[in-house]
């Protein structure tokens, strides 16, 4: 085993930890900062250098984990020659018995199988040869060891060193809060690296994380920016006990360090660092973080969604890194909401920093593909064991970004046009087919001016306009979708058929298009809840816009699409009222109000809903608008549960219950007409005194009853909900507005 040598220009043998896929980056800091003879490992670096190489890796290493000063390699392979090997060192030449040591353990063999017993073994050896040797022993102290070995079983044997840094050189000493995953120092320093921070700090580049979370990307960018050394706030380093340790090098060296810090933080003057999270919480914690390393006055953070991303106008910024780590594991939930967030993310980069790079770190390849861009560089890396992609995007012209809705258009829409079985042409229509054609294009001529001037995409074309043809024609932006109303119980169901076929073909010749690229639900005489049933089991969601929102539809895998049409002025007084106020949604669907609030500005809403389908359908909506969670909370609950027990209090309240439900996830069935009251009361239980709730329905026949308007100001606003495009049908829904009496 080596010994402390006299000259401090000897070369040792060095081991320096980080985690996998950083090796070539660890490897050219290594020789940046004086060790050579450098070989990259798994998860680490060798490399020979002299002692002070080991004081400057602990002081300016940014992706280093432990660099360990190498003592020895020995061939064992049982706990006994583990033992026998290691008494016969000459331990006294680094530890006195009136210091304190720890044993750290890694690795197993068959012989070798648990790292603790391991790690007893060796403190054995060092303990008994002190004993021995000098008539005494070191004590044991796990937590602020003076000497902490460092012992590594591989197949080719055991090599045991000394932990330069006295654990993991992760730690910077400014993190005093870290939120649910946080991303290690290490790492995101790496992540700056890899995306070309550096060079973008010569050249007076921004940097932007739009998701900042507690500001781990933010803080490593500027401590880079301020050439600030990462190890200079560590309070123990496991060098400074040992035999040959030079106080004064080591005091040298800190004091370099730190008049490079205060040089550098002149040049963050010139450095646009800025960071955004939906989070509110978040955003504290990364203040404090940033405080803690006196960075206030140059890294700067705020409460904002993705959706609201912008680049910051008040200094010419030309060049810049955004870079990220957005969540990819449980923070946001299912798989399908995080590639829409990720889209977002491409989206608002696109638009808002052309010129600029874009580095994101994703849970999978799936997810940096999500983005919309072609990536010109992608790395596997490790944040702790989990592995991680990170994607690297020049924002420009020559690659635009694409729409994930739009991308999951497939070709399935337009196979099989030509083969038909019907061809799309005026002359091969019936009678009644002929009539509902002109009927359809009256609707449209109606419609025209209405839907240019409001850029409406979403709207009802027929109604089940002529009692024959009792169908309902919706547009999704572009898309058809067809549904068929139940049929009374004395109408010929063959001849029904023949009408939904007219209806078909009517709608080919309109909009030329073939009969497979139109949504079709029929609505057969079904037992029980069969007609509520899923219908197919595709999937496919597209993208459609209503205001500033973005929302998800299906139009073919139920009979509901994911938005109802009949309240689009409901959701619209709903944003623009919604500023600065806390929303509640009840019974929320897929969310779309509770989208159209958060984006008019509230400052909290809550959308409750007892199905799993919805809740995650509305978690979707989020993710494609680019609004959180944090601000933005989803409850799947049954609603007067929930309203028993939540002590929340809102300003603005939607409450649109079904019809009928009889769900399985609660013992009891509610009916609209029946449980009103008591429905409304708990709303209005939690409704601020000068708050307003909106109750709409779609129960036809359904009548408010009387002892509301005699508790509360009710005013009906039926007739103010309505769009032109459901004029004709002013029974689709009935809405009113109830207020606190004196408020």
């Amino acid at each position: 085993m080596h010994t402390p040598e006299k000259s401090a220009n000897t070369p040792l043998e060095w081991f320096v930890s980080c985690a996998k896929g950083l090796e070539p980056v660890l490897a050219a800091e290594i020789q940046s900062l004086g060790g050579y003879n450098t070989r990259e490992v798994v998860a680490g670096v060798y490399a020979q250098a002299p002692q002070v190489f080991g004081l400057r890796m602990v002081l300016w290493s940014r992706v280093a984990n432990r660099v360990i000063r190498l003592l020895g390699e020995f061939s064992v392979k049982t706990a006994d020659e583990l033992y026998e090997q290691l008494v016969q060192q000459d331990w006294q030449a680094w530890i006195r018995p009136n210091q304190s040591m720890s044993v750290d353990f890694h690795g197993t063999n068959e012989f070798l199988r648990n790292t603790q017993f391991s790690a007893q073994k060796v403190k054995d050896a060092i303990v008994d040869r002190l004993s021995t040797t000098l008539g005494a022993r070191p004590n044991v102290d796990r937590k602020s060891p003076d000497i902490r070995f460092n012992c590594h079983l591989k197949p080719q044997g055991l090599s045991v060193g000394i932990d330069y840094g006295d654990g993991s050189l992760h730690w910077r000493g400014y993190r005093t809060r870290s939120g649910a995953a946080p991303l290690k120092e290490t790492l995101a320093a790496a992540i700056l690296m890899r995306a070309g921070w550096p060079k973008l700090v010569e050249e007076q580049g921004a940097l932007v994380d739009p998701m900042c979370g507690t500001g781990t990307l933010l803080i490593e960018g500027a401590m880079m920016a301020a050439d600030m050394a990462p190890g200079l706030r560590r309070k123990r380093c496991g060098f400074e006990r040992l035999p040959d340790f030079i106080p004064e090098q080591w005091r040298i060296l800190k004091s370099e360090a730190e008049k490079r810090a205060a040089a550098g933080k002149q040049r963050l003057q010139d450095i646009e660092i800025r960071g955004y999270d939906a989070d509110a919480r978040a955003v504290r914690a990364a203040e404090e973080n940033i405080e803690a390393l006196g960075l206030s006055d140059y890294v700067r953070v705020s409460v904002k969604p993705l959706a609201k991303l912008a680049k910051p106008t008040h200094r010419p910024l030309n060049k810049g890194l955004v870079v990220c780590n957005p969540p990819y594991g449980e923070r946001l939930g299912e798989a399908a909401a995080l590639r829409y967030l990720y889209n977002q993310l491409g989206e608002r980069a696109s638009r808002e920093f052309a010129g600029w790079e874009l580095a994101v770190l994703a849970g999978e390849v799936a997810q940096s593909k999500a983005v919309g861009l072609r990536s010109h560089k992608q790395y596997i890396l490790y944040n702790g064991a989990l592995a991680v992609h990170l994607a690297l995007f020049t924002l420009g012209e020559d690659n635009r970004w694409k729409d994930l809705g739009a991308a999951q258009q497939t070709a399935q829409e337009t196979q099989g046009d030509k083969a038909s079985s019907i061809e799309a042409s005026e002359g091969t229509l019936t009678a009644g087919g002929q009539m509902f054609l002109n009927r359809i294009r009256k609707n449209r001529k109606r419609l025209k001016g209405w839907l240019k001037q409001t850029q409406t995409q979403c709207y009802r074309l027929y109604d089940a306009d002529m009692p024959e043809y009792s169908v309902a024609v919706d547009v999704y932006d572009g898309k058809l979708h067809l549904a068929e109303y139940q049929a009374p119980k004395h109408v010929d169901e063959e001849a029904a058929i023949a009408r939904l076929e007219d209806a078909i073909h009517a709608l080919c010749v309109e909009f030329n298009v073939a009969p497979s690229q139109i949504s079709v639900k029929q609505r057969r005489r079904q037992r029980g809840q069969s007609q509520y049933e899923k219908h197919s089991s595709q999937g496919r969601k597209q993208v459609v816009r209503e205001g500033k929102a973005k929302l998800l539809v299906n139009l073919q895998d139920y009979l509901d699409t994911g938005l109802f049409l009949d309240h689009r002025p409901m959701r619209a007084r709903i944003a623009a009222e919604a500023k600065g106020k806390r929303f509640l949604n009840l019974f929320c669907y897929t969310g779309t109000a509770s989208i159209h609030a958060a984006l008019g500005g509230a400052k909290r809403t809550v959308s409750v809903d007892l199905s799993n389908t919805y809740t995650a359908w509305y978690r979707e909506n989020l993710a494609l608008n680019g609004l959180a969670e944090a601000t933005n909370a989803i409850v799947r609950s049954d609603v007067s549960a929930w309203l028993g027990t939540t002590k929340e209090r809102f300003d603005l309240i939607l409450l649109d219950p079904p019809s009928f439900s009889n769900s399985k996830k609660t013992d009891q069935s509610f009916d609209v007409q029946r449980d009103q009251v008591s429905l409304v009361h708990a709303a209005m239980a939690v409704l601020e005194p000068s708050g307003v709730l909106y109750f709409s329905n779609n129960r036809r026949g359904f009548k408010l009853d009387d002892t509301l308007a005699e508790t509360y100001e009710v005013r009906d606003i039926s007739a103010q909900t309505l769009d032109p495009d459901f004029e004709r049908n002013p029974k689709i829904h009935q809405a009113w507005t109830l207020r606190h009496r004196g408020s």
